[in-house]
């Protein structure tokens, strides 16, 4: 099969069209032919030699795919060959085959396509994880949303506005505020050129944000806690603004602020199939009647990955970059 691989740490164009052999099969996976994979920050930072995979999983990138079911590991009953499913993945993602586990993959929900239902796993597994399983995020309450134009922002948006949330964002330019703003936030805070906290406190008339997701780190910490709630809670799910921060603990105490950190990828793959199940009886419903799809910014053949890495690093994208395998 042809997949991509790192030729080693470096700027995007490490990324190399190779052969490699079809992926052989564990008990419980199932092999997917890829229609279409989704590219992600963890890629990037994967090929920057920043973020390692886990032991004993391939060294392809690539987090999520959509595809359908070539063959069946031993012990898989939930699916058969021929099935049309997207999958959470640990890595592989980036090739014409790979293996998954078969309690990481979905149905495709409402009427997606194939390439459609690639923009939709490692995004929607890690907002619903954050935001909703663990910062327990209620209908009414106010949700922040750092980064709000990106893959991760924009699902944040709909899921957020679908289930019933008020949702703020901050976002690098007009034009990604005004996009935001076209996807369901009741309201995106243009950082270069506004205080999100104060807008926050402004529009939520002191009241602050109930729930706050931030993939920034460091350099956000202390005006997350400003900006929060009390009885708030901050959902770290990346530093790509710096890992080592200062805190005054008395703030926490005085809002009695929750602060919560969580990476999806070096999860089990049995706490990921609860995941699955969950976004499959809460989430997968709500495609028939909304529309529920992260904007595609662009697409690109697979051979041509170091292009896709590129605009991912330029940051000018809005909503989820992809790679057409078939």
């Amino acid at each position: 099969m042809t997949a991509i691989e790192i030729a080693g740490p470096g700027s995007p164009q490490v990324l190399r069209a190779v052969q490699r052999p079809v992926p052989q099969l564990r008990p419980g996976e199932v092999l997917i032919r890829v229609a279409a994979a989704g590219v992600n920050r963890p890629d990037v930072a994967q090929r920057a030699g920043k973020y390692a995979p886990p032991p004993g999983v391939t060294d392809i990138p690539g987090l999520e795919v959509a595809g359908e079911i070539a063959a069946l590991g031993a012990g898989v009953s939930a699916w058969k060959a021929g099935d049309e499913v997207c999958a959470l993945l640990a890595g592989g993602g980036y090739a014409e085959y790979v293996a998954a586990p078969g309690v990481q993959c979905l149905p495709l929900p409402g009427r997606l396509t194939l390439r459609e239902a690639a923009a939709l796993p490692e995004t929607f597994f890690t907002v619903y994880h954050n935001a909703f399983e663990r910062a327990q995020l209620r209908k009414g309450e106010v949700l922040l949303v750092h980064g709000g134009s990106s893959g991760i922002g924009t699902t944040a948006i709909k899921l957020g506005k679908v289930t019933g949330a008020r949702v703020l964002v901050t976002a690098g330019t007009d034009a990604k505020c005004q996009a935001c703003s076209a996807f369901g936030a009741e309201r995106a805070i243009n950082y270069r050129t506004e205080d999100f906290v104060a807008v926050v406190n402004e529009v939520t008339a002191g009241h602050g944000a109930d729930v706050i997701l931030d993939m920034v780190g460091a350099a956000y910490l202390a005006r997350n806690i400003a900006a929060a709630a009390v009885e708030g809670r901050i959902a770290l799910i990346a530093t790509l603004q710096g890992h080592e921060a200062q805190l005054d603990l008395r703030h926490l105490f005085q809002k009695r602020l929750r602060l919560m950190a969580s990476l999806l990828r070096p999860q089990s793959v049995e706490s990921k199939g609860r995941l699955a199940q969950a976004l499959l009886a809460n989430i997968w419903p709500l495609f028939d009647t909304h529309e529920l799809l992260p904007p595609i910014h662009a697409r690109f053949p697979l051979v041509e990955a170091w292009r896709a890495h590129e605009l991912m690093e330029s940051s000018e994208h809005i909503g989820k970059i992809l790679l057409d395998v078939r």
